[in-house]
């Protein structure tokens, strides 16, 4: 079935819904009004970093940074930038698979001495016109953190260790320690030779991407025992930085023992398929069973989070889940992704992070921005075009913007909705996923012990079969609604709402 025929078939069969959400439906029932009871008592603190953002160079595969940049201007291109802001990153890291041969003096200093290198993974030459300076600028530009993932010896993986024409690209603590020297002391003779006189300033540094992947990388014993190496060599340029250990299969409790209090964080990523039949473009002929299976993909993830905690817990040390997102086959990492279906998916795992944010700090759902990948949180048309975020990115940013300070408790008898609830001071926030396709949710709100004074809905609900492709005619930017505290709410259906309460 090619697009125009899918566009008529799901037009048809998402009438209802679509007349629904405008109020016309007469075939959709909604479900009894329920009470929403919200718990005051502060649980825990949220990270500002859950909603953080992952960018790399990756070569031919997907133009992410040299479709960003502006090789006339020398600057990031400004439709970026202002995208950007409206997704607010929390923080943006630098790296992947591209640090296990990534050599930072390569990407300083003049423009025309940068170094090209060969992209070993992902193929194709790197200018280096973007490097440590550039990133930082892009950073402060959008308000992010910066985090910088560090060449770790290769991750001790001969693939890595030389390109196929023989160049050295194997990074050492010495070389770790002198980039965290270049960015944060204040005197370092090269930055202020590059004409840098203030620090760049990167607090938060990676040790290790997805070294226990292959078994030709560091066995578990040679990654801690390397890990404390960097760990020592980079905090001695700089003891306030915060270092995150790669800690998935099994790692993460001796990385902790042996390490204690070296390191700041335990590093895992997970992508990953939540099942058919939700891969190439066959999500297309039944649109109601791939409702189904992405409203159930929370569960995998949430086991995922669940190994790692119970790896983490006795320590009390904090999670940093530094790429995640759905991996599916399909052409350009498959278009369901592209739907608001996904979008909605991809909410339930937002509400899943929040719900661990105890020990969960550092958080992702997407790769940052490119050309082709519907795994990107921000799509960049080429080779003209504005900039627009994906569904995934559209949830990212709702969440981001309205949310608070402290997780809070919350209760439903509606087994419909995925319900999250945060506070600062006395405004409190829900996050509510719909999971019904067609039905609406009648609720009301209600904070134990407070009187509620002003509440407004930030809806984006549309027919889960609706495809994001351009900036233009965006049909998911959120609606705002003022909800009547004496009438029950309707939560839309297949719909991620933000509350904002006013006590």
């Amino acid at each position: 079935m090619n697009r125009r025929d899918f566009v008529k078939t799901t037009a048809l069969s998402g009438l209802s819904l679509t007349a629904g959400m405008h109020g016309m439906a007469q075939n959709i029932t909604a479900l009894d009004p329920s009470t929403i009871t919200i718990d005051p008592t502060p649980q825990f603190e949220l990270s500002p970093w859950l909603y953080m953002q992952f960018m790399e160079p990756l070569g031919v595969t997907d133009s992410s940074v040299e479709a960003s940049w502006d090789h006339t201007t020398h600057s990031w291109k400004q439709g970026l930038i202002d995208v950007t802001r409206e997704l607010a990153p929390g923080m943006v890291r630098w790296g992947g698979l591209l640090s296990a041969y990534y050599r930072w003096k390569e990407g300083v200093g003049p423009r025309n001495q940068r170094k090209p290198m060969y992209n070993i993974s992902w193929g194709g030459i790197e200018t280096n016109q973007v490097g440590t300076a550039e990133f930082v600028e892009f950073c402060r530009l959008v308000g992010a953190d910066p985090l910088m993932c560090i060449n770790f010896e290769s991750e001790g993986d001969p693939e890595f260790l030389k390109t196929p024409m023989g160049d050295d690209r194997c990074g050492t603590a010495k070389e770790a320690a002198e980039w965290v020297d270049y960015c944060n002391n204040p005197n370092n003779a090269l930055r202020r030779k590059h004409g840098f006189a203030d620090p760049l300033r990167i607090d938060v540094w990676q040790i290790g991407n997805e070294t226990s992947y292959s078994n030709r990388r560091f066995d578990r014993d040679t990654a801690v025992r390397k890990t404390n190496e960097f760990a020592d060599a980079m905090r001695k340029a700089d003891p306030t930085i915060r270092l995150i250990a790669w800690g998935e299969n099994d790692r993460a409790a001796e990385m902790i023992e042996r390490l204690g209090d070296k390191i700041d964080y335990v590093a895992f990523h997970h992508m990953f398929a939540p099942g058919l039949p939700v891969r190439d473009n066959d999500y297309r002929n039944d649109p109601a069973e791939t409702w189904d299976v992405l409203m159930e993909a929370y569960k995998i993830h949430e086991l995922k989070i669940n190994r790692m905690r119970e790896q983490v817990a006795p320590h009390k040390m904090p999670l940093a889940m530094t790429e995640c997102h759905f991996a599916l086959p399909g052409r350009n990492r498959c278009e369901v992704l592209s739907s608001w279906a996904a979008g909605c998916s991809y909410a339930r795992m937002a509400n899943v992070h929040e719900r661990n944010g105890d020990l969960l700090k550092i958080a992702t759902m997407a790769d940052f921005c490119g050309t082709r990948w519907q795994v990107n949180a921000v799509m960049i048309p080429v080779p003209r075009g504005r900039p627009f975020l994906m569904p995934v990115a559209r949830v990212m940013a709702l969440y981001r913007r309205y949310s608070g300070k402290d997780y809070l408790k919350t209760s439903s008898p509606s087994d419909k909705l995925d319900i999250t609830g945060s506070r600062t001071d006395d405004t409190f926030f829900l996050h509510i996923v719909n999971t019904s396709r067609r039905r609406s949710v009648p609720v009301r709100f209600q904070i134990n012990g407070r009187t509620i004074i002003s509440a407004k809905a930030f809806e984006i609900a549309e027919d889960p079969t609706y495809e994001i492709l351009s900036a233009e005619n965006d049909r998911l930017q959120p609606k705002t609604k003022d909800i009547e505290l004496d009438k029950p709410y309707s939560v839309p259906p297949a719909s991620v709402t933000a509350v904002m309460i006013n006590t």
